[in-house]
C-alpha cells in the first residue's frame, strides 16, 4: 500500500513540476510565486487546492487532467498562484459568507487569468463569463475579491444565480483555506520537486492524509505572499507597459493591492506639531505626592501643578485645490469638512497659525489665510468649481516657495494638493511633506505623480487613506 502511494505521490510531484516549468518558461516574472509552493498529495480532495504553502492534489485527477487537457492544468495551477498573490485564504474566515467569499475570490483569480495572453494558459470565454466580466467591470471597475464581494453583499441576493457563477469560475478546491497548517520544517522526501518546501510525511503519511480534515487553522505564509507580490509588481514595471497585453491586468491590481492604507486622521498628524502651552497638565499631575503633602503638612503640597502641558496642533499648512472642472464641487466640501473636523480634533491650532487655502488650475487664481477650524468650514460651503482651464501643478508650488522667501511659512509643515491628477507635476523635490490627494482613484493613472511625494486617496468609507507603496515619506 505504502509502495502504491509513493507511486502516487510521484506521478502527481512529475505533472505538476512540468506544468511548473512550463509556466516558468512562458512567465520569468511569477519565479518568486512559482518556487514558493510544494506539492502534496492529498486524498481529502477530489480534485486540488492550495493553502499557500503547498498545492495538495488528488493524483487521479492530476493525471485525468493533464492526459485529457493539459492547458486547464496550466490553467488551475495559475489560478491558485493568483489566491496566494492577492492572499484571498488569509481573510476567508473574517467573512460573513464564507461562500460568496470563494465564489468571488475565483471571479477576481479567473478574470486575472483570462487577462493575460499567453498561450500556455489561453482559452475560449463564453457568452456568460464576458457577460459578467462586463457587468462586474462597469459597476465595481477593478475586479478585486474585496469589491466583488461588497457589490454582492449590498444587493439582494440571487442565489440561483451565484450557484450558475460558481459552475461557471470554480476552479479549485477552497477547503484547505480553512484549514491551513504550520509545519515544521524536514527532510524533503525523494522525489520532492526541486525548490519545493520540506515535507513530513515520511512513515506516518497515510495517516496525515486521512486525518487532513483536521488540520490546525493557522496562517503559514503570509508575508511570504506579501513579499512575492511586491517583487512580481517590481518585475512587471521594468517590463514595461509595451508588454501589458501579455501579463493583463496582474499589475493593476497588484499596484492597487500594494497600497498602504491608514486611517485619515493618523495621515493629518504628520502636519501637526508638539508644543509646549500655558496650562495645567493634569495627565502628568501626580496626586498621590500632592494629597501626602496636604496631610503632613497641612497646608503644604509636596509638588505644584504643572504650568505648562504638551499639546500637538497645527502650525502651518498648505491647502491647494485644483478648481478645474474634472473636480467635482462636493467632493472638495467633503474633502474640507472631513479635514477641519479632524483637524479639530488633533488639537486646534496655534494662536499663530497659517493654514494657507489656494485656489489654482494652471495658475494660482486665489490664496484665503485662515487661522481657525470655522474658516475652513466656511470655505468649504463657499467654495465653487471654477472650470475652463487645464492643470498645472508647478505654480503653486513656485508660490509657496515665493511666500517662504518672503519671510511667510516660516514653518510649514506640509502641502495637501486635491486634484484629479490629470497635469504637470514638479520635478524638484520639497523638503516638507507633499501630498497629492485623489478620490476613488481605481482606474487613475497616477504614473506622474514623482517619486518623493504621497499618493493620497481618499475612499467614502471613513475618509480612509490609502497611500501608495514607494513613497518616500
Amino acid at each position: 500500500m505504502s509502495d502504491t502511494r509513493e507511486k502516487l505521490e510521484q506521478m502527481g510531484f512529475r505533472i505538476l513540476d512540468a506544468v511548473r516549468t512550463e509556466l516558468l518558461l512562458s512567465m520569468r516574472f511569477m519565479a518568486p510565486a512559482l518556487n514558493s509552493l510544494g506539492f502534496k498529495m492529498d486524498l481529502a480532495t477530489s480534485s486540488a487546492g492550495t493553502d499557500a504553502a503547498y498545492i495538495r492534489f488528488n493524483p487521479g485527477f492530476l493525471l485525468q487532467v493533464y492526459v485529457e487537457r493539459p492547458r486547464r492544468m496550466n490553467r488551475m495551477y495559475m489560478h491558485m498562484l493568483i489566491h496566494c498573490l492577492f492572499r484571498h485564504m488569509f481573510s476567508a474566515r473574517d467573512r460573513e459568507d464564507p461562500e460568496l467569499w470563494d465564489l468571488c475570490c475565483d471571479i477576481a483569480a479567473e478574470s486575472v487569468v483570462d487577462s493575460m495572453t499567453y498561450d500556455v494558459i489561453a482559452r475560449s470565454h463564453s457568452t456568460f463569463r464576458e457577460g459578467w466580466y462586463e457587468k462586474l467591470e462597469s459597476e465595481v471597475t477593478i475586479l478585486t475579491a474585496e469589491k466583488i464581494y461588497a457589490w454582492f453583499m449590498e444587493r439582494d441576493r440571487d442565489y440561483a444565480m451565484e450557484e450558475a457563477l460558481r459552475r461557471e469560475f470554480t476552479v479549485d478546491d477552497h477547503s484547505f483555506w480553512q484549514r491551513m497548517e504550520d509545519e515544521e520544517p524536514q527532510e524533503k522526501p525523494p522525489g520532492t520537486p526541486p525548490g519545493a518546501p520540506p515535507d513530513n510525511d515520511g512513515q506516518d503519511g497515510q495517516q496525515e492524509t486521512q486525518d487532513s480534515r483536521h488540520l490546525k487553522p493557522v496562517n503559514p505564509k503570509e508575508d511570504e505572499w506579501k513579499k512575492n507580490a511586491e517583487q512580481i509588481e517590481a518585475d512587471l514595471d521594468l517590463i514595461g507597459k509595451e508588454r501589458s497585453e501579455e501579463y493583463g491586468s496582474l499589475s493593476r491590481i497588484l499596484r492597487f493591492e500594494s497600497r498602504k492604507r491608514t486611517d485619515y486622521r493618523e495621515f493629518l498628524q504628520r502636519f501637526s506639531i508638539i508644543r509646549e502651552e500655558a496650562g495645567i497638565d493634569l495627565d502628568s499631575f501626580d496626586y498621590g505626592f500632592y494629597y501626602y503633602g496636604m496631610e503632613l503638612y497641612g497646608n503644604m503640597p509636596l509638588i505644584e501643578e504643572n504650568e505648562f502641558r504638551e499639546i500637538r496642533k497645527v502650525d502651518s499648512l498648505v491647502i491647494a485645490i485644483d478648481t478645474s472642472a474634472s473636480c467635482q464641487k462636493v467632493l472638495v466640501q467633503q474633502f474640507l469638512n472631513e479635514t477641519a473636523d479632524l483637524l479639530s480634533g488633533i488639537g486646534s491650532f496655534f494662536k499663530k497659525t497659517e493654514i494657507h487655502l489656494i485656489e489654482c488650475d494652471d495658475k494660482v487664481q486665489n490664496d484665503r489665510v485662515i487661522s481657525d477650524i470655522s474658516q475652513l468650514q466656511q470655505y468649504a460651503e463657499e467654495f465653487e468649481v471654477k472650470g475652463g482651464f487645464g492643470t498645472d501643478f508647478r505654480p503653486v508650488f513656485n508660490y509657496v516657495e515665493d511666500l517662504r522667501a518672503k519671510g511667510e511659512l516660516e514653518n510649514l509643515r506640509g502641502l495637501m494638493y486635491f486634484t484629479d491628477g490629470f497635469g504637470e507635476y514638479p520635478k524638484k523635490p520639497t523638503d516638507y511633506e507633499t501630498a497629492f490627494v485623489f478620490w476613488k482613484d481605481e482606474e487613475l493613472d497616477d504614473t506622474g505623480v514623482p517619486d518623493w511625494a504621497i499618493k493620497l486617496f481618499l475612499t467614502p468609507e471613513g475618509m480612509e487613506t490609502v497611500e501608495r507603496r514607494g513613497s518616500t515619506h
